[in-house]
């Protein structure tokens, strides 16, 4: 992208209406391919769990097709949702990325569950309030983890006893914390490690979160000055009304997350602009619409402009949420993918 502004991407692979997995994750794969060509800077997957509209379960796997499949495009996770998984495995996890991928890596964490309170008992043993709590200290335990040197443990004899994530790390991937809390905020300036702001899932508290972050940042070897980015959700087209179009399923979808009604697969534009509406949803979606990238390109290149001048950054990690039409196929979103390539046009890549 150009100078002033960096572009990345973040996916939750969607799944609409009339497709498998098979082909919504085949979607995914063909949309970060066209990121890296595109020159985007970097494409991670979300976690989350038993959606109907979200293939997105297990971004280590998706990370090891993708950074199989690409040439230059660093790729990670947005995020893995720690209190989920045992620190060990997660750092074994990336370490061997970072190995497969050597420098082109993202380990992006976050502290929610990524599902309801059902899902996260399946995944936890030893129970949600115990592993947020110590959320702080299994960061620092990743990070030990993962350097060359591995880290120590202390037994119950006194002996010390040596784990590492992998026998001969030479690199390491990049820690960067995810929220949308004053919490994150302050843990990723108390770490001196890098903070994205989840502005795609939720506005509110963008500001302080970020003046927070920078006030109390202390500097760390790895990462002297904050770095810091946020996410946005975007459906660009060659005209606005069909920006709008495009928009619309994944806005009800996120409507009726936010107000508590059953999930489903993501709707069709046609299945959407048929849909009953009622003033709860309508509100809520129009409150979304305010925050949200829904313009052609040139609208869409300005505001991600002014909102990286507002906010003093030179990145935005776009989330692509561009609907498809019935008679689109079911093995790519092109939605999505014209909104990359849009995006790109306004905002190309330094050669």
């Amino acid at each position: 992208m150009d100078t002033q502004l960096r572009l990345s991407v973040l996916d939750l692979v969607p799944v609409r209406s009339g497709q498998t997995s098979r082909q919504a994750v085949a979607a995914s794969v063909r949309l970060a391919k066209l990121a890296d060509r595109l020159g985007y800077e970097r494409y991670w997957f979300a976690e989350h769990h038993n959606m109907p509209a979200v293939a997105s379960t297990t971004p280590p796997v998706l990370i090891a097709s993708i950074a199989a499949q690409t040439e230059r495009i660093r790729v990670g996770s947005g995020g893995v949702m720690l209190p989920n998984h045992a620190p060990l495995v997660v750092a074994e996890q990336f370490a061997a990325l970072e190995a497969l991928a050597p420098g082109r890596i993202d380990l992006g964490i976050g502290r929610a569950p990524g599902s309801d309170p059902v899902i996260t008992q399946l995944l936890r043993i030893s129970g949600p309030t115990a592993e947020v709590d110590r959320f702080p200290d299994h960061i620092t335990d990743i990070l030990s983890l993962l350097s060359p040197d591995g880290a120590t443990l202390r037994l119950t004899s006194g002996r010390e006893y040596p784990i590492t994530a992998t026998p001969a790390a030479t690199d390491v991937p990049t820690l960067w914390l995810l929220g949308s809390s004053d919490y994150s905020a302050r843990l990723a300036a108390s770490l001196g490690l890098p903070y994205v702001f989840a502005n795609h899932f939720s506005g509110d508290g963008l500001e302080r979160a970020l003046e927070l972050y920078r006030t109390e940042y202390r500097a760390s070897e790895a990462h002297p000055a904050p770095e810091t980015f946020l996410t946005v959700n975007a459906s660009v087209a060659p005209t606005v009304e069909e920006a709008r179009a495009r928009a619309l399923p994944q806005l009800r979808s996120m409507a009726r997350l936010r107000t508590n009604r059953p999930m489903r697969p993501l709707e069709t534009v046609e299945e959407a602009q048929s849909a009953p509406t009622d003033s709860i949803g309508d509100e809520v979606i129009a409150t979304m619409e305010k925050r949200w990238i829904i313009a052609d390109a040139a609208g869409a290149a300005t505001e991600l402009r002014r909102l990286a001048v507002r906010h003093g950054i030179g990145e935005i990690m776009v989330s692509p949420i561009g609907g498809s039409y019935d008679g689109e196929p079911t093995d790519a979103t092109p939605g999505r993918e014209q909104t990359l390539e849009l995006l790109a046009a306004e905002l190309p890549p330094v050669e």
